[in-house]
């Protein structure tokens, strides 16, 4: 127990609590205590508790035996008379306190404790103080002092954690070192296994210093020095392991191949371990199997398959035994990288050096096949697997289960799960996640939630892969709302959210114009600390330009520290290119080149649109020699916005020229490319020209779709040569290409320009009975000429036509006027009822030439209710 301050009143009131604690209920101090050992000559090992007032316990035992790095006064208090519990009194103060550590022990102490002298035990022949004794002294000492092998040990100073602390690690190293000798090699582990779960990471040196200082002179000390950087490295506290490897070349200790084999396991991953196998080399130490496979393994993983490959064969029964963990590493490594055939030599070759495959050799090798589809073989492995006594596990159904999977046979993956039962195999979370997997695959919600269900009553908790799989599912099926009431329920069991989860409720958030609570999954994001990547930032930039909310796009933009990323700067120039803003993108451009990042083929198409739209030609066309000078390839896109540019300005030679062009760079045309020409001929009425270009097309293998032949068929309605324009309609169905609702306005807007409006409505009834719906483009054009002609009730026939199809109607005013011109006075009354009954008032103007028309046609009544009406909407009476 620690006592602060040295009034001896203070400890005897101090005491005086510990005794009144049960009935006082005060916890005055509470002890922190350290497991470790101590020895003798004549007894074995004891266990040592170091206590001090520094730390609070909120919790007691009533058993005198506890591991418990820490316990309460209570436990204390009611083990304090157990005669297997000893009590030290380790205290020590500095000279300049002046206070004599032995007096104040005899003044007052904690009853029944034992003054350990931290002078007098100590290595008097030493010039420096408090030098560990050798070996035989140290146990004499202890032994001196009445501690027997049963014994609890608790030890106390009057500062708190100060030279208690140096009695507590001596003595754990003091055992550490008999423990060596005896060659209680886990013992010695375990011990310094505690030690250093109590020390945590960075308490090398301190460690090395003691050791140094202590226990130079004793006997196994090296040992001690290679357990403790053993274990340091098994605990991943690689720094640490590295620091004690640094001190035992200076003192010529040599660290055995365990300790190298830990060390190089924690850093396989990184370019270091190179530089401790070339040590182990130097060293001359006997490396192990698993020296071998470690190396492999880091060879494997630095993408060195190549290498690791040639090491194992270079070295395989000249300087070690292969052993299955060294093929398993390499057929993996082979697997993941596609090289099955590769990893099935080495199978063979396992039999050849008398090792037997395990399960995972198995499941290694049918994972690789089932990965490329070959499904049939894999199960011929499954059946060597058995006839070699070697039983499928779970992950061995889970692997073929997902094989069918990738290959859409989910009938068969279930049959897979079926047969796992029978074998008394229980699915696990692995296994739901596939067969959820495939389900979300099809689009079955349904099936999905209902395997979540089979999960929760089964007594498993859903994985945050399956909750993906689960928001990818309703995601997809545009069901936001629930995707976010599942992502509740995800955090409400505990699971937090990875990168992959939060992903696909921003990108799928934003894709549905959900932008307000898209940002708020966003920040929290940020809050929980995930790395975001491009995916989640390209969701909300792409997401807010395509709605052209371009200066929030580029408000958030900044927000980001450093864009490192060219896809983002692609989808910034791109939204200016699509609202025209030329400088915007000209100038993100100047900051792709000033960052050092390299612009794309998407960077310059982007360019060469915002200058094409802005009627920039020639600074378009120099942009395309621009990327073809820094090494880009133009794409069909590329070729085909210049195009469309000059084909609107009308400037075919160039149109042509690109053409040519495109060709010579090995860009191949597409269907759009052949459009844009032939469109440019159209509009130009060079519709010879356009039909060469469109058998050319044919010629290469393109199929012109619905787009070309309604460019084609427009061109020659617009010179009313509609036998030509009737004569490709029947080409597009020979070819089984359906005419579009445009096909159908085209020619019937043909025939209107012709004045053949027998044959518009003679194709317009053919529609009708072919269940065809016309667009309210086709309606408005042949009711048009229908007015010119002065065709009236034909008029008001295909105007309720329109009206009952749910067109809006936008052209009653142009109606009325005609009808009126040709003194049409009933038609016109009948469509005036019809707007009112849609209740639109006409306007003063469409009220003037209505009332001119009654008026001379005489229909006082109709100019009495026309003026009942204007007054009804409040239009203004002239």
């Amino acid at each position: 127990m620690v006592y602060r301050g040295s009034d001896p009143g203070y400890r005897r009131n101090t005491m005086f609590r510990l005794k009144r604690h049960e009935e006082t209920n005060e916890k005055t101090f509470s002890p922190r205590v350290h497991p470790s050992l101590l020895v003798s000559t004549n007894f074995g090992l004891v266990r040592c508790i170091m206590t001090s007032t520094r730390v609070t316990a909120d919790f007691a035992t009533q058993s005198s035996s506890t591991n418990e790095p820490v316990v309460s006064v209570d436990w204390f208090h009611a083990n304090l008379k157990d005669p297997d519990v000893k009590v030290l009194d380790a205290s020590w103060y500095m000279p300049d306190e002046k206070r004599n550590p032995f007096q104040e022990y005899q003044v007052a102490h904690i009853p029944g404790a034992l003054f350990f002298d931290v002078d007098g035990i100590s290595d008097r022949a030493s010039n420096l103080p408090h030098m560990l004794p050798r070996e035989d002294a140290f146990a004499a000492a202890v032994s001196a002092l009445g501690i027997q092998n049963k014994d609890g040990l608790v030890v106390y100073d009057g500062k708190g954690i100060f030279s208690a602390a140096r009695v507590w690690w001596v003595s754990g190293f003091a055992v550490c070192h008999i423990l060596a000798g005896k060659l209680r090699l886990k013992d010695l582990r375990g011990l310094l296994t505690k030690m250093l779960e109590d020390q945590g990471p960075g308490s090398a040196r301190l460690l090395c210093e003691i050791l140094q200082s202590s226990f130079k002179d004793w006997k196994f000390t090296s040992m001690v020095w290679d357990m403790l950087a053993n274990v340091y490295a098994k605990s991943e506290m690689v720094h640490d392991a590295l620091v004690m490897l640094d001190k035992m070349k200076d003192l010529n200790f040599q660290a055995s191949i365990s300790t190298y084999n830990n060390l190089m396991h924690n850093l396989r991953h990184t370019d270091m371990i190179w530089e401790i196998y070339n040590e182990i080399r130097d060293s001359g130490v006997p490396q192990s199997m698993y020296t071998y496979t470690i190396f492999i393994d880091s060879l494997r993983k630095h993408s060195r398959l190549k290498d690791a490959v040639d090491f194992f064969r270079k070295t395989t029964g000249k300087e070690f035994r292969p052993c299955v963990v060294s093929f398993n590493t390499l057929m993996s490594g082979l697997c993941n990288m596609g090289f099955v055939d590769v990893a099935k030599s080495f199978f063979c070759m396992m039999y050849k050096c008398g090792v037997l495959p395990d399960c995972y050799s198995y499941n290694t090798l049918i994972h690789g096949l089932c990965r490329v589809g070959s499904v049939e073989e894999a199960l011929d492995f499954c059946d060597d697997m058995l006839e070699n006594g070697v039983e499928p596990d779970v992950v061995t159904y889970n692997i073929f289960a997902n094989g069918l999977r990738l290959l859409g046979s989910m009938s068969g993956a279930c049959m897979v799960v079926q047969n796992m039962l029978l074998k008394g195999l229980s699915p696990d979370q692995v296994t739901y996640a596939i067969l959820m997997c495939g389900r979300c695959q099809s689009g079955n919600i349904e099936e999905v939630m209902k395997l979540k269900e089979q999960m929760l009553v089964q007594g498993l908790q859903l994985s945050r892969v399956c909750y993906n799989v689960i928001l990818i599912c309703f995601c997809r099926s545009g069901n936001v709302n629930e995707a976010l009431r599942i992502f509740d329920d995800m955090e409400a069991s505990g699971l937090e959210g990875d990168l992959i989860t939060y992903s696909i409720l921003v990108h799928r958030l934003f894709k549905e114009g959900e932008i307000e609570k898209a940002m708020q999954v966003y920040r929290k994001m940020q809050s929980k600390g995930i790395i975001i990547n491009s995916y989640a930032h390209d969701a909300i930039l792409s997401s807010l330009c395509k709605r052209g909310r371009v200066v929030e796009a580029r408000a958030f933009f900044n927000t980001l520290t450093k864009v490192s990323e060219i896809l983002l700067y692609n989808i910034m120039i791109d939204g200016y290119a699509k609202i025209g803003q030329i400088d915007q993108a000209v100038q993100l451009f100047g900051e792709i080149i000033d960052s050092g990042l390299t612009p794309t083929i998407s960077t310059y198409n982007s360019l060469i649109y915002v200058f094409c739209k802005n009627e920039k030609l020639d600074e378009a066309k120099g942009l395309l020699q621009t990327l073809i000078i820094h090494g880009l390839l133009p794409t069909a896109m590329t070729y085909t916005t210049l195009r469309n540019a000059y084909s609107r300005k009308g400037n075919m030679d160039v149109v042509l020229q690109l053409f040519s062009e495109m060709e010579r760079n090995y860009v191949p045309p597409t269907v759009v490319t052949y459009t844009v020409i032939i469109k440019g001929f159209c509009e130009q009425r060079r519709l010879r020209h356009a039909l060469q270009v469109f058998e050319d097309m044919q010629t290469r293998g393109l199929i012109p779709d619905q787009i070309v032949f309604n460019t084609l068929i427009k061109g020659f309605c617009e010179v009313k040569n509609m036998g030509a324009a009737k004569r490709l309609l029947m080409r597009m169905l020979l070819d089984n290409l359906q005419p579009s609702p445009v096909t159908y306005n085209i020619l019937i807007s043909g025939l209107c320009m012709e004045r053949n409006l027998k044959g518009a409505d003679t194709l317009l009834g053919t529609l009708h009975n072919m269940d065809i719906t016309l667009t309210k483009t086709a309606y408005s054009t042949i009711i048009k000429a229908h007015c010119v002609k002065g065709s009236a009730s034909k008029t008001v026939m295909l105007f309720n036509e329109m009206r009952d199809m749910g067109h809006a109607i936008s052209i009653r005013d142009s109606v009325i006027n005609r009808l009126c011109k040709r003194c049409h006075i009933d038609e016109v009354k009948i469509i005036f009822r019809l707007m009112l009954l849609d209740r639109i008032s006409p306007d003063q103007d469409l009220c003037v030439v209505m009332i001119k028309a009654f008026c001379h046609g005489g229909d006082k009544i109709s100019v009495f209710e026309l003026f009942a009406e204007m007054i009804k909407s409040r239009t203004a009476l002239i």
